[in-house]
């Protein structure tokens, strides 16, 4: 294992921290459709929060809505099975193997309130079950302790064909 994929295994699962550098290392997605920004208090592939800074400078809301500025729905679900997807590959990052996570399923979904421009969304992760290469989440997107939203997420980790 080189010593990159160490130091990302080590802050996942030891100090509960993974900054925006860890984030691209574990996942493929790069903006506009990364949807974290930070992910804090990890307990290996348990539990996690994901952090989203919505800023009105994305271009989503150029057509999303103007004059009434609303991050999509189905952003933050994303951004859910990215915070679900990110602490599932680092738990497994000790194989020294590169992996991508898919999306499978996504259940129990609910939006309640909004996200606006300015809102900091956190996505409270916590694994259900995990059965080999697939794992289910529940998941709450909150903002100012307030849940926006909440799904259970279920997705399948596999080795990456890229190289």
């Amino acid at each position: 294992m080189d010593a990159k994929h160490e130091a990302s295994a080590v802050s996942a699962s030891e100090l509960g921290i993974m900054d925006i550098t860890e984030i691209l290392q574990h996942l493929p997605h790069r903006y506009p459709f990364l949807m974290i920004d930070r992910i804090v208090a990890i307990d290996s592939d348990n539990s996690a929060v994901g952090i989203k800074n919505v800023s009105i400078n994305e271009p989503i809301f150029q057509g999303h809505f103007p004059g009434e500025p609303v991050f999509p729905g189905v952003l933050i679900i994303e951004g859910m099975a990215q915070t679900a997807g990110a602490i599932a590959i680092a738990a497994g990052t000790a194989t020294g193997i590169d992996h991508i996570v898919y999306l499978l399923t996504v259940d129990k979904c609910k939006f309640r309130r909004p996200a606006r421009p300015g809102d900091r969304i956190e996505y409270h992760i916590k694994k259900l079950k995990r059965r080999m290469s697939m794992g289910w989440y529940e998941a709450k997107a909150m903002v100012d302790g307030v849940v926006i939203a909440e799904a259970e997420v279920g997705a399948m980790v596999q080795p990456s064909t890229a190289r």
